[in-house]
């Protein structure tokens, strides 16, 4: 129970506020007219479904960020490997060509090589023949020219088309005229008047022929 001294005291508090019940405002504002910390604090709480949905926010925003960081890395990656297989393909290429000129050259070398010796054996006879009138080493000497130029066509894959005695081949003979033969050598070649060579699977030139007929 309060005394009666106690009592006339806030009586006379009460008549020196004029009536007026005195509150305690524990709201804070600072001289820029912002609200201070207590004043924040004083805030009503969010309810927590709010809460938990912001969270999840910040946790998928995050997520999303870390993906694509991610895919710009694996991107990265990506361009750098195929910038190295671009450069790696274009030093393989040039290589490979740098090589089958090599080849295509030394080929030519070694062709020209072969043909040399026919050379030397065109001059001899041509030699031979203003020394020697006889007709006969002449021809031996042109003879044996022709047989080595044939072997240095051979030597670079050259094959020369059979001839006489072969059957008529149109993919492989031109049969320039024909002759009257025996049933045996019908449609056999009875005479070649030009070789003819292939390489490897193509046809240089047919053979030109007389074919023979038994009719």
């Amino acid at each position: 129970m309060f005394s009666k001294k106690k009592m006339s005291e806030q009586a006379e508090e009460f008549d020196e506020l004029d009536g007026k019940i005195p509150v305690i405002d524990k709201r804070r504002i600072n001289a820029d007219g912002e609200m201070t910390a207590e004043a924040v604090a004083a805030e009503p709480v969010k309810p927590a479904a709010e809460v938990a949905l912001e969270a999840a926010l910040k946790a998928e925003i995050e997520r999303r960020e870390a993906a694509e960081s991610k895919l710009v890395g694996v991107q990265a990656k990506f361009d750098a490997a195929k910038s190295d297989l671009e450069r790696e393909t274009a030093e393989m290429r040039e290589r490979l060509k740098k090589t089958l000129e090599a080849k295509a050259s030394q080929d030519q070398f070694d062709f020209l090589t072969t043909l040399l010796p026919v050379l030397d054996n065109l001059n001899l006879a041509v030699a031979a023949s203003e020394s020697d009138p006889d007709v006969t080493h002449l021809r031996e000497g042109v003879i044996g020219t022709a047989r080595s130029f044939e072997q240095a066509l051979i030597s670079v894959g050259v094959e020369p088309v059979a001839g006489v005695g072969a059957t008529f081949d149109p993919e492989l003979h031109e049969a320039v005229d024909m002759a009257p033969t025996d049933a045996e050598n019908d449609g056999k070649i009875l005479k070649e008047y030009a070789r003819g060579y292939r390489f490897g699977d193509r046809l240089l030139r047919p053979s030109r022929v007389q074919v023979g007929n038994a009719n």
